[in-house]
């Protein structure tokens, strides 16, 4: 896992272990980026289904619920598989676009 920070966003990008694994070690760390927004890359792993994006389903919520954004990013799973509460986009410049649309709709008390 490798663990950067622009401004307030933290990239979390996986390279080798298991979708588990990754998700584990976030729900280990959360307190140290809980404040900042998250994108979750994920291009750099296999094919993966529908199981494997529902582990990231309860720190999604948790995190959205303090009103940051938390996005997974990868290109390599069928969108229409991907469950409502968990934002996944293709490409690391549309998750900042995202992250930005959604910083100005809090803003502005939406």
């Amino acid at each position: 896992m490798i663990l950067d920070q622009n401004g307030n966003t933290s990239i979390i990008t996986q390279e080798k272990a298991t979708i588990i694994e990754l998700v584990k070690k976030i729900q280990a760390l959360y307190p140290k980026f809980k404040n900042n927004n998250i994108i979750v890359a994920l291009n750099t792993l296999g094919a993966f289904g529908k199981a494997d994006i529902v582990e990231f389903l309860e720190l999604s919520k948790t995190h959205r619920g303090t009103k940051q954004s938390f996005v997974v990013v990868t290109n390599k799973i069928d969108l229409d598989v991907v469950p409502e509460e968990i934002v996944v986009v293709p490409t690391l410049q549309e998750a900042y676009d995202l992250i930005e649309m959604e910083d100005m709709e809090r803003d502005l008390g939406f």
